[in-house]
This record gives structure tokens, sequence and C-alpha cells, in this order.
């Protein structure tokens, strides 16, 4: 029985790259994978999805529009899917994430999701909210803080390195604009 599963973590996990050593053990086993990540993070001109590690792949973009249930059975019967993988899947939408559980349970196809679990103020993106009520797996990637503790938050930081409390929800950046911290150092950073 195929399942849905989601890696949730704080930034800098090494999410997009377990998800690329998933996809490479698929792929060494002759496995046919598709990848998704959201189209909105286009930081990389060079590949779709990359690692700080400098591993890379080509995906399909997802918005908020795309029906992945259709786009995934429609590739599915030209070429059969034996795994589908998904980065930044904080940014589906709840729809995609149901048309993804429909792929493990009709389809047959285990979907492997990987993204942040809350934003910068700690909330709960709508990808993720829908993936921890519905998926059949939870795994928990590890980042560090910078006080060893696990890091579990998302500190968004403006260009000085002051933290930043207030803001879209979304807003695409790396080391730049966000610092992972365990929530002792999340809290200390935006409320002194």
């Amino acid at each position: 029985m195929a399942k849905l599963y989601f890696y949730y973590a704080s930034m800098n996990a090494g999410k997009s790259t377990t998800l690329l050593q998933a996809d490479f053990n698929y792929r060494e086993r002759g496995m046919q994978t598709m990848l998704w990540t959201a189209q909105l993070d286009n930081r990389s001109d060079d590949q779709a999805i990359e690692s700080r590690i400098g591993l890379g792949a080509d995906a399909h973009r997802f918005a908020g529009e795309t029906d992945l249930w259709t786009d995934i059975t429609a590739a599915n019967k030209v070429e059969p899917l034996d795994c589908v993988l998904v980065d930044e899947a904080q940014f589906l939408s709840k729809e995609q994430v149901w048309q993804l559980a429909r792929i493990a349970d009709q389809g047959g196809i285990p979907v492997l999701c990987y993204g942040l679990r809350t934003d910068f103020q700690g909330e709960l993106f709508p990808g993720s909210a829908a993936l921890l009520g519905i998926a059949d797996a939870l795994v928990e990637l590890k980042a560090v803080c910078h006080c060893g503790r696990k890091a579990t938050m998302n500190l968004r930081v403006d260009e000085s390195g002051a933290a930043v409390a207030e803001g879209a929800q979304t807003e695409i950046g790396g080391n730049d604009r966000y610092v992972a911290l365990c929530r002792k150092h999340f809290s200390e950073a935006l409320h002194g």
C-alpha cells in the first residue's frame, strides 16, 4: 500500500538533500520518479531543486492552480511512476495535499513531501497543516541552533541580521533571510 509521507523541519535541515538522495536511490534501482517543487521558489536558474551542499535536479513546478492529480496520473500513463517527490511542500494548497493523498491511495504511488512546518512567526503553512493532518507518516528532520539544541523555528532577518516580526507569510530566501533556531532563541530574538 502506497503512503503519503511528510518530512518536515526548519531551514537548513537538509530537506532538499534528503529528497535528492531518495530520488537517486529510486533511479539507481531502475525506478521512475517524478519531482515537483514550488513555482514561486525561483532562486535558481539552473535546477528547480537545489540543496545547500550543491546537489540539484530538474523538477516540475506547481502553482496554486496546478492540478497535481491530473498532471501526475497523465505522466503515470506514459511511463509508470514508482514514486513522486515534492520539495517546498509547505506551499501546497490543502486541495493539492488531498490530490497527493489520492495519488497514494488510488494511484498506488508513494508520495514523499518535504517542507517547512512553520513560517517565521511560528504559524503553520497551509500545505504543512494539511500534511500534518492527513499524511500516513510524519518524519522530523533535524537542524541545529547556534546553541546546539534542535532548531525547530525559522527566524526571518533583515539585511543587517535583525529579527523581522511582521510581513507576508511567504518571502523566498536562504541563509541571507532566515536563521534556524531553537524555540528559546527564536522567542528571545523576536520578543527580547
